[in-house]
């Protein structure tokens, strides 16, 4: 089970990296919680409804995702740890996390 749950958030966590999925209006819809909020690389706040209305543009980032950890919080809640890399003008590591909560549908992302 835990090898299954660990497996399959960093999926989720890693199609969050990847063009195809990221800029997927239906597919960000169906995993992003309705409450969800992010706070950007800039300190800038994002909304549910900003991220899902994000136009495409490039992702250069590295994955598989390096040092990913699953911390639970709660029985149907999972704080995921990670560390990123993403070529802006220069290659930027940074400490991640994100937090997903288990409903009837499956995971949804409530705050990265």
């Amino acid at each position: 089970m835990l090898q299954r749950e660990h497996d399959e958030l960093k999926s989720l966590e890693e199609s969050l990296w990847r063009e195809e999925t990221r800029f997927n209006k239906s597919y960000m819809d169906k995993i992003l919680a309705e409450d969800f909020f992010e706070f950007g690389r800039s300190g800038k706040i994002y909304s549910r409804s900003d991220c899902l209305e994000i136009e495409k543009q490039p992702i250069i980032a590295k994955v598989p995702l390096e040092q990913f950890r699953l911390h639970h919080v709660s029985k149907n809640t999972v704080l995921v740890t990670y560390v990123s890399e993403v070529t802006y003008d220069s290659v930027q590591r940074a400490n991640r996390s994100s937090l997903w909560i288990k409903d009837s549908e499956g995971w949804k992302l409530i705050f990265h």
